[in-house]
């Protein structure tokens, strides 16, 4: 995502012009606190200066469109409201056992666990950081275990005015 998507917690998600598929994500992302250059796996946790929570926002049509390139659905202005609390990694002895919960307008859209992510963090930082460094500050989205809008009858997307609300617990 680009940096420019970055947003508080608690600000409108704005809605791009042409847009019609629009999705959410509930996950736990974290701050590097520490350059990280070319950083194994076993290392990798040393390196996180925090956790916080992230809604993902993605557009599917923009990232279908063209070839299919992920990050020009979800770096639109706002599509990354994070926080608002960093939390430091003594205060987390898990990261991979944190319940994932997202409602919008009162229906419980993703209910997961991050015991279920696709990619750890370990390896996330391993694989970002052979490929380019990771600056203190940067933060990384893991990836959504529990859902997303296509997976559900009916559909569920994110729609002009609604209320989301995303927790880990």
């Amino acid at each position: 995502k680009a940096a420019t998507c970055i947003c508080g917690p608690y600000d409108d998600v704005m809605y791009p012009k042409n847009s019609d598929r629009m999705d959410w994500e509930c996950e736990i992302a974290f701050v590097i606190g520490t350059r990280a250059r070319y950083v194994a796996a076993k290392d990798a946790l040393k390196y996180i200066a925090g956790y916080t929570i992230c809604n993902d926002v993605s557009e599917r049509r923009f990232q279908t469109k063209r070839n299919g390139q992920w990050v020009k659905g979800k770096s639109a202005e706002t599509f990354g409201p994070i926080g608002p609390w960093l939390v430091t990694p003594d205060e987390v002895p898990d990261p991979y056992a944190i319940g994932i919960r997202l409602e919008m307008g009162g229906r419980v859209l993703q209910n997961g666990s991050t015991a279920t992510m696709l990619f750890d963090i370990s390896a996330l930082i391993e694989y970002i950081s052979h490929r380019m460094p990771l600056e203190p500050g940067d933060v990384i989205a893991t990836g959504t275990p529990a859902g997303v809008a296509a997976m559900h009858q009916p559909e569920a997307w994110l729609l002009p005015g609604a209320t989301v609300s995303i927790e880990l617990a």
